[in-house]
């Protein structure tokens, strides 16, 4: 008897000490720790990430500036969900999912209301086309007063984002941040846009402007997620086959609009002998830094060879 009281108190102190060591792991990395938790029997435990913010330094990014302050964007995320305006995020039914990430991020003008329970309902990173600046406008009280910690991050060649009062995209981004005090409105610098194009260039060993072609905003996305985020998963975006695939799934361009074929458009843009998108080609690129980065692609799920 005497044996096991005397026992206890180690047990109890083994068990807190346990507990400890589990909880810094998951403090240190959200990727290891379901790992951890299948040593101990609990393959099927539910994985929710704990918020970036209680784990993760801020970090400076130079290449982003904020229109109000002045001050380059600091983000550091741990497990970032990348969601694809595809039509390919109809009836997925991954919103919960998506919205467990510490940072999610989408793109331009696309919705969460009446999506969510396909795409979410949370966003914290959305990267802009600068031509997409006027239809966010069209609706400024949803996008920059009920979105009002959600960070834009805005990108656009030099001659619509001087700000010399020259530059058509700033002025209206300038207004928007006068009229929303709380918005969170960034721009990507000059140098910013050049080192992007550089990217592509040695990556695809095509000159951007020579071949007439614009980079897309899943491009400059994925350039700033790649150096803000530990891990990415991105949803419902096809790789560079897929049109190709026999029986593939036909779906609208965008999930939030029906009318034009998402094959058809990449397809279109691809060939265009100016002022198209180099979609497939991108692709191409986003499964080479796959390869390098902790980056996973679903719904359609991708075979990285």
């Amino acid at each position: 008897m005497a044996c096991i009281l005397k026992r206890k108190p180690v047990i109890v102190v083994s068990f807190i000490a346990l507990c400890i060591l589990l909880l810094a792991m998951r403090l240190v990395n959200d990727a290891t720790f379901p790992l951890l938790l299948n040593c101990f029997g609990q393959p099927k435990t539910k994985w929710i990430p704990l918020p970036y913010t209680f784990r993760q330094p801020l970090r400076t990014h130079y290449g982003y500036i904020n229109v109000r302050t002045q001050e380059p964007l600091q983000l550091n995320c741990n497990h970032c969900a990348i969601v694809s305006n595809s039509g390919q995020m109809v009836g997925q039914k991954v919103g919960e999912e998506i919205d467990h990430a510490s940072c999610i991020w989408r793109m331009n003008n696309a919705p969460t209301k009446g999506f969510e329970e396909d795409v979410g309902y949370m966003t914290m990173v959305r990267v802009v086309s600068h031509t997409s600046v006027p239809l966010l406008l069209k609706n400024p009280d949803y996008f920059f007063k009920e979105a009002s910690r959600t960070i834009y991050v805005i990108w656009g060649p030099f001659r619509n984002m001087r700000k010399d009062g020259n530059g058509i995209v700033y002025n209206m981004l300038k207004k928007t941040v006068d009229a929303y005090p709380d918005a969170q409105i960034y721009v990507t610098t000059e140098q910013q846009m050049t080192h992007c194009d550089r990217v592509f260039k040695d990556e695809t060993g095509k000159d951007r402007v020579q071949s007439g072609s614009y980079l897309s905003t899943g491009w400059f996305t994925f350039i700033l997620a790649m150096d803000a985020c530990y891990s990415i998963h991105v949803y419902g975006m096809i790789n560079e086959t897929y049109c190709k695939t026999e029986g593939y799934r036909k779906v609208p361009y965008h999930y939030y609009e029906q009318g034009k074929d998402e094959c058809n458009e990449y397809l279109l843009h691809e060939h265009a002998p100016y002022g198209g998108h180099r979609f497939i080609t991108e692709k191409k690129v986003f499964a080479k830094w796959a390869k390098k980065h902790r980056i996973v692609f679903t719904h359609p799920n991708w075979t990285l060879s």
